[in-house]
């Protein structure tokens, strides 16, 4: 009750009859009060001076400490419809063994002898190919044919070329003996004539000299005929020779032609058998592929896509799996300004969600329920929570980690770093300033390269 007015009734009224007041308006308990206080300040200034492990906390989740150790999802690399069910969740699978069956829904892959009618055609596309191969050897051995037959045939022009140079020498050595008879009958017939037209030879000897020029003159024409004769022989030897080249040129030509093209046929078969060939693998391939099967030992955990008739697309997930053998670790993040307090090969404790711990991250030598851990990677990339993401595995030298552990439950990590007073630490905290920071004994900034 407030005391505002001057009429004070405290000092009017007595309360000492009553026994509250008796009890109440004394005064020992202002001395064990003051008691308390001198002995909470001591204790409060003693306890200012004991020792506080500074610590960085992070919150995080449990995960495996390889990425093919993570939770996965099975997708199916080509469209279908389910079929059937082998398996339902919370069963534990094999490598290998068969999840589900799917079957086709693209119209192009609806022949269920699809693989056996493209083998066939495979085999009629290598024995086109072989078809092929024949001909280009026939034609070869044509071609080799014809220019033996040219080279035989170049042979025998020539060689009747050279019999008609040959002639032709002849023949103008047959011209100069007609030549140089027909100036002997001349000469012996001038003589003749001029002895007669003395009187000393007879009009008979004059005209047979006469006859035997005549003579003589056919003799040189009959020559100069069978020279010209001979050089036309020469002319129409080369003319065959050059015959001869285009005649079997042209051959050769052709067959050579008609090779290139049994060739390109050839190579285009090939082409076809070599597309064939990969259609029928493709197909081979297609057909393991409706059986949906466990990549690796595990547990399944979901099925994704349900029922009997559904159908889905091309890279869908289906089924979720946990693998089976897997090494625990713990994914955690910390603030930027303490990232530079972490390093790698350091220890922390670590507390599980789920398990009963006391936890004093400030002496935790009477914390209870904690596990070690060792920092065995450190992001050098800040995450999309604005902090980075720190990976802890199990520490060799502590008690092993929770067998009943499980892959996304939640978990506090805090590492220990200097000994302060309370003092400190609690004046750090009101200014906001980072832990100290320092280097420990076998711990790495970097990764190590191996």
């Amino acid at each position: 009750m407030l005391n505002i007015s001057d009429n004070k009734l405290n000092q009017k009224i007595s309360l000492d009859r009553f026994k509250s007041a008796q009890k109440v308006f004394h005064q020992r308990h202002y001395k064990h009060f003051n008691r308390f206080l001198l002995v909470f300040a001591i204790v409060g200034v003693i306890i200012l001076f004991l020792p506080w492990t500074q610590s960085i906390n992070g919150k995080g989740f449990l995960t495996t400490l390889k990425p093919d150790q993570r939770p996965q999802t099975i997708q199916s690399p080509i469209p279908g419809r389910i079929e059937k069910w082998y398996v339902k969740e919370g069963d534990y699978v094999k490598k290998g063994d068969t999840i589900l069956f799917i079957s086709e829904i693209k119209n192009e892959y609806f022949d269920p002898q699809l693989v056996e009618r493209t083998g066939k055609q495979l085999k009629a596309k290598e024995a086109s190919v072989s078809s092929y191969e024949g001909k280009v050897k026939a034609l070869n051995n044509q071609i080799g044919a014809l220019a033996n037959e040219r080279n035989l045939k170049l042979k025998q022009a020539k060689n009747k070329l050279l019999q008609s140079r040959l002639k032709v020498q002849s023949d103008s050595i047959d011209l100069e003996a007609a030549k140089t008879n027909i100036n002997i009958a001349e000469r012996q017939y001038n003589r003749i004539v001029q002895l007669q037209s003395e009187g000393l030879k007879a009009v008979t000897d004059v005209e047979e000299k006469r006859l035997k020029l005549q003579e003589t003159q056919a003799k040189l024409i009959s020559q100069e005929n069978k020279l010209l004769a001979s050089q036309n022989e020469i002319i129409n030897a080369e003319v065959e020779i050059n015959r001869v080249q285009a005649e079997y040129t042209d051959k050769i030509s052709k067959a050579q032609s008609d090779m290139f093209t049994a060739q390109s046929s050839q190579f285009d078969s090939e082409a076809q058998v070599t597309k064939l060939e990969n259609e029928v693998t493709n197909y081979t391939m297609r057909n393991d592929m409706y059986y949906i099967r466990a990549p690796q030992n595990g547990f399944i955990n979901r099925a994704i896509q349900g029922g009997i008739g559904e159908t889905f697309k091309e890279g869908d997930q289906l089924v979720g799996i946990m693998p089976a053998d897997i090494d625990m670790a713990v994914e955690t993040f910390v603030d930027p300004i303490d990232l530079p307090l972490v390093h790698l090969g350091e220890e922390v404790r670590i507390q599980f969600d789920g398990w009963p711990a006391i936890v004093f991250s400030g002496w935790p030598n009477v914390s209870y329920g904690t596990y070690g851990g060792t920092v065995v990677a450190i992001e050098t990339f800040i995450s999309d929570n604005g902090k980075y993401r720190i990976l802890l595995a199990p520490d060799k030298n502590d008690h092993e980690w929770p067998k009943a552990l499980r892959v996304g439950s939640g978990a506090n990590a805090f590492a220990l770093l200097e000994d302060v007073p309370i003092w400190f630490e609690l004046w750090r905290q009101l200014n906001g300033f980072p832990p100290n920071y320092y280097q420990p004994e076998g711990a790495q900034d970097k990764p190590v390269k191996k």
